[in-house]
């Protein structure tokens, strides 16, 4: 690997970003590539999209946002290249429909760019975290469900329908049950919070969501470390798939599984399964929950020298 120049030095971000999840709001005011305020907020899950943006709007006038200044949002579900934004799992947020987010943005705060909340992240581990020094890199996020993003040669990938990333749709050797996207057996329905409650219950162990089924693995309890080690495998095998599309070097692991204790090594020894040429290295993503903000404004900046 060889040191790239980041099209947007970190020092160079100095704006406002915000980053809509499943579960929570976040927006900040970021100075120099530091963030300097950040207000956080629970996510109304079956808001309308206008609420939506009206939510964020209170948290950036909060913070001293004025219309025009530099703003990146990154948001759950799926923003296609015309800035349409679309749900992938309505479960988690189910009043989003076909929605034209980059024209609300324009019209709500004076300008902003949108991507994928995932996909923020990755841009920003490939240019300022795990992936700086790495010219082909994926970032994927194990959590409720799996996502990602990838960035090659300093550049995120995109595309025209918004899919591009979103790696958890890929079908899965070790799956047998649809995602929210409605792809059966696929990476997410196996290795994401959601499949391996489903596993859970179907192990008899209805009450255990995720985070229990780890609790019950670290315990020594078989049944449980079974079901985590299927979803480090299916992982595994999608580094393995993805490296031999891609050609990475570079995978970052970040979510509340794939920042899990002992995770990212259940993930390492998986893919001793596959042969070296498809063993790139494997490290935690090291930005936090800064990931989708910090890569939510580059992807503004990038865009205005463009």
């Amino acid at each position: 690997m060889r040191p790239v120049m980041p099209p947007v030095p970190r020092d160079a971000l100095t704006g406002f970003a915000a980053d809509l999840g499943g579960t929570k709001t976040a927006a900040a005011r970021i100075e120099g590539g530091a963030v300097v305020q950040r207000l956080t907020v629970p996510t109304n899950g079956a808001a309308e999209p206008d609420a939506q943006i009206a939510a964020i709007g209170d948290l950036l006038a909060q913070l001293g946002h004025g219309r025009g200044a530099p703003l990146g949002i990154a948001v759950a579900g799926r923003v296609d290249g015309a800035g349409g934004w679309h749900a992938v799992n309505e479960g988690t947020l189910s009043g989003i429909g076909d929605f034209d987010l980059r024209g609300a943005l324009l019209q709500a705060f004076g300008r902003a760019t949108c991507l994928n909340d995932a996909a923020a992240a990755a841009f920003a581990e490939g240019l300022y975290g795990a992936g700086a020094t790495s010219e082909c890199f994926a970032y994927i996020t194990v959590s409720t469900g799996v996502g990602g993003g990838l960035v090659i040669h300093n550049r995120l990938l995109s595309s025209a329908n918004g899919l591009s990333g979103h790696v958890g749709f890929v079908a899965s050797r070790l799956a047998r049950t649809a995602c929210g996207s409605g792809r059966q057996a696929t990476v997410e329905s196996v290795a994401g919070g959601r499949g391996i409650a489903a596993a859970a219950r179907a192990a008899g162990y209805a009450d255990h969501d995720a985070r229990a089924v780890f609790e019950a693995a670290a315990k020594g309890q078989d049944w449980a470390e079974q079901i985590v080690t299927t979803s480090a495998r299916a992982i595994a095998a999608l580094i393995g798939d993805l490296t031999a599309i891609l050609g990475l070097d570079t995978v970052a692991l970040g979510g509340s599984i794939g920042l899990a204790e002992g995770y990212l090594d259940r993930v390492r020894h998986a893919l001793t399964e596959e042969p070296a040429l498809f063993r790139p290295d494997i490290v935690h993503a090291s930005l936090g929950h800064d990931a989708p903000l910090f890569g939510a404004l580059a992807r503004f900046q990038e865009w205005e020298t463009t």
